[in-house]
């Protein structure tokens, strides 16, 4: 029987550590931040103050951890929430989001570069956050519009409310296995499409 050449493992562990996994998790944060400004922030904070999901941050964002930082992003995030639920309101959250949300995207994506110099961790971060935060806000602003048309903002909290569980379990997915968060926005955009391509066509016929 050959021998291993575990020289070839090690080699392939290196770019995997440093460069895939948190390429994924920084999308699948990213990705939420589209739906959720501070929510996400929030939960990688909290991983990586009590070590859960072996979350790993740059030095340079030590001060995430700190309990003010996290006083602020769960005050934040809870005024989002609540505010988000409010027709009108969600819809200049959504609009401010064009400009927040890929500034938090490109921040929690870089934040988990913690191999690499801060330089580099910050152009991959604008790489990868920035671009995945901004698609799916857009994707966003396509259903709550949707919505609005056809409920006249009545169903503005329920679609809201969904929102916010696909971002929490996008977080989770990307913490517990990031090799799949692909195939989970890949999904997560589709069911986005399909909704919001139901709500035009119900707002179509309304009008007809």
């Amino acid at each position: 029987m050959p021998d291993l050449d575990l020289s070839s493992f090690s080699a392939a562990a290196g770019p995997m550590q440093t460069w895939v996994l948190p390429a994924l998790l920084g999308l699948g944060l990213a990705s939420a931040t589209g739906l959720r400004t501070f929510l996400p922030l929030l939960m990688l904070a909290l991983s990586a103050k009590f070590e859960m999901f072996g979350v790993r941050l740059i030095d340079q964002m030590d001060w995430l951890v700190s309990w003010p930082a996290i006083a602020a992003l769960a005050t934040a995030t809870v005024a989002e929430f609540a505010g988000d639920k409010v027709p009108a309101i969600d819809h200049g959250l959504n609009a401010i989001g064009y400009v927040t949300r890929p500034i938090a995207g490109a921040v929690a994506a870089g934040s988990v570069f913690w191999n690499v110099d801060p330089s580099t961790a910050a152009i991959a971060g604008l790489i990868v956050g920035a671009p995945a935060a901004l698609a799916f806000n857009a994707a966003q602003t396509g259903v709550r519009v949707g919505s609005t048309a056809t409920t006249g903002g009545l169903g503005n909290p329920l679609v809201s409310l969904v929102e916010d569980v696909l971002a929490f379990l996008t977080v989770i997915i990307a913490f517990l296995a990031p090799i799949v968060i692909p195939i989970v926005l890949v999904i997560l955009a589709i069911v986005v499409f399909r909704l919001a391509r139901r709500i035009r066509e119900r707002s179509e016929m309304r009008t007809a």
